[in-house]
């Protein structure tokens, strides 16, 4: 995939996302506020950046620079959530020698609030992701993987509520189907469930029975697909209602910045995916009005 030129700068570009009347009574006691979401996807293992004379990402990238920028946004808006949307492993040499230990513990040490699961998160089994969640200090989320009659089960969650200034945040997180992409023997009886099922249920419960201001889906399904039927973020973007952000994964998918789309409801919900290998920072921002409407943008941040 050839890379395009990406925005270095976080300003207020991006699609205008205005919602209102969805259960934000709970904001009338507030004043305007900003709730900044910063993003990954499909990292990869990749720990250093690209060499300067690497063809496609020269001297981009590294946990390091990501580090750097996160503390410099955090400064700038201390209501900020920093997430994953999967495919933390694999990809280098640093995950073959330390099995996911270096990615979790870095993850951790940038202070990440939630992940979901990729593909990739299973290369070594169930057990070889187990031995590793004691150096993750952030919470998993998967509503469509059932883990019952696994080792796993307990340890992800289908939500996460996550409170930033009064505002409450509903994190939730999709898989793409692993069979046919992953070893049985690797994921083993874990089942996977309709995702588009499981958003509209789970978007259902965070609106109305927890009361969520905002709702993000940490989404590993992939940005779009030829074929129609396919489940995608566009395609779960259109035939669910309740969900604000959709953050993508899997088919490392470029964006220069987010992508509004209407929502069955006729509501707008925002896509936004930031490629791979950690080239790129996700930055949503979210601006809530004491009336209960509220607009949000993203962009791209070249790392």
């Amino acid at each position: 995939m050839k890379r395009r030129n990406f925005l270095k700068t976080g300003a207020s570009a991006g699609a205008a996302l205005g919602l209102a009347g969805l259960n934000l009574a709970s904001c009338s006691s507030f004043g305007r506020k900003q709730i900044t979401i910063l993003h990954t996807n499909d990292v990869h293992s990749h720990i250093d950046p690209f060499p300067p004379n690497h063809a496609a990402f020269p001297n981009l990238g590294g946990a390091a620079r990501r580090a750097g920028l996160i503390a410099s946004i955090r400064e700038e808006n201390p209501n900020t959530l920093l997430l994953d949307a999967g495919d933390i492993f694999q990809g280098t040499p640093y995950f073959n020698f330390y099995g996911g230990e270096l990615e979790f513990r870095l993850m951790s040490r940038m202070n990440y609030q939630a992940a979901t699961l990729g593909n990739h998160d299973f290369d070594n089994g169930i057990g070889g992701l187990m031995a590793q969640l004691p150096y993750a200090d952030f919470r998993f989320v998967s509503a469509n993987y059932d883990f019952r009659n696994t080792d796993l089960h307990g340890y992800v969650d289908p939500y996460m509520i996550h409170e930033v200034d009064g505002i409450r945040v509903g994190i939730f997180g999709l898989g793409i189907e692993l069979e046919g992409l992953v070893l049985p023997d690797l994921y083993g009886e874990t089942r996977y469930l309709d995702p588009v099922e499981q958003a509209l249920d789970t978007a259902r419960i965070l609106r109305e029975e927890a009361a969520c201001n905002l709702v993000v889906c940490l989404s590993h399904l992939g940005y779009r697909y030829e074929d129609p039927t396919r489940v995608s973020d566009v395609v779960l973007a259109r035939r669910t209602e309740g969900i604000d952000l959709i953050i993508g994964g899997h088919t490392h998918t470029f964006m220069e910045t987010a992508q509004a789309l209407t929502n069955r409801a006729g509501g707008k919900v925002l896509i936004n995916q930031v490629g791979c290998f950690g080239i790129n920072l996700g930055r949503v921002d979210f601006f809530l009005e004491p009336g209960g409407a509220k607009e949000g943008s993203g962009v791209s941040i070249s790392v």
